[in-house]
């Protein structure tokens, strides 16, 4: 990605993180009657915003704490992979730089064709397990993301909120009280629901 897409990216996602905030005070003012002429003269919304913070119940749960675990062990693992090829192939390295002078041209033509042949598949390898772990954490974060929503709709049933946005980096809160941050009352359910 070259920083052209980078700064469309970041670009991007601002303007989604100040749409989410317009929306959240055009909910805030509907709630307050703000737009009374829009909900009609005689209709009030009581309106009730809770937040959270996604990160911090990814961190803090008990669901969350597994399953980073589980991706530094899956990282792990995979490093493990690659660092058994890297020892191989410096050993090859090795080999070719101790014979080369005792091996003919053509000899150590065909021992250099292996080495780079070898590289080319430490490189491809390497970029298919680094491609494997990225999948695997994205897998991982969406479906924990789907739990978080589940038990923070919960949440927010029991509490009496009609809407919940989340803090985390990225998202569209630029400000909130401390009071409507919800993600403890999220962590202690997560603990409950996903020991």
């Amino acid at each position: 990605m070259d920083r052209e897409d980078m700064k469309l990216c970041r670009c991007e996602r601002r303007v989604r993180g100040l749409a989410g905030a317009a929306l959240a005070v055009l909910l805030s003012l509907a709630g307050c009657g703000g737009f009374s002429g829009i909900a009609g003269p005689a209709a009030k919304v009581e309106g009730k915003i809770g937040v959270i913070d996604a990160q911090r119940i990814f961190e803090q749960s008990n669901a969350g704490k597994k399953a980073k675990e589980n991706l530094v062990g899956y990282s792990k693992s995979r490093q493990a992979l690659m660092e058994l090829e890297e020892k191989e192939l410096r050993r090859m390295e090795e080999d070719l730089m101790k014979q080369a002078s005792i091996l003919s041209p053509a000899a150590r033509r065909e021992r250099e064709e292996q080495f780079r042949r070898r590289l080319q598949e430490y490189q491809q390898k390497a970029s298919d397990l680094n491609r494997e772990v990225q999948e695997k954490q994205k897998d991982v974060l969406e479906a924990f993301r789907e739990k978080v929503e589940i038990v923070s709709a919960k949440v927010a049933k029991r509490v009496g909120l009609q809407i919940i946005v989340d803090k985390s980096k990225g998202g569209p809160t630029i400000y909130h009280d401390q009071s409507l941050d919800i993600s403890g009352q999220v962590v202690e359910e997560f603990n409950r629901e996903y020991p």
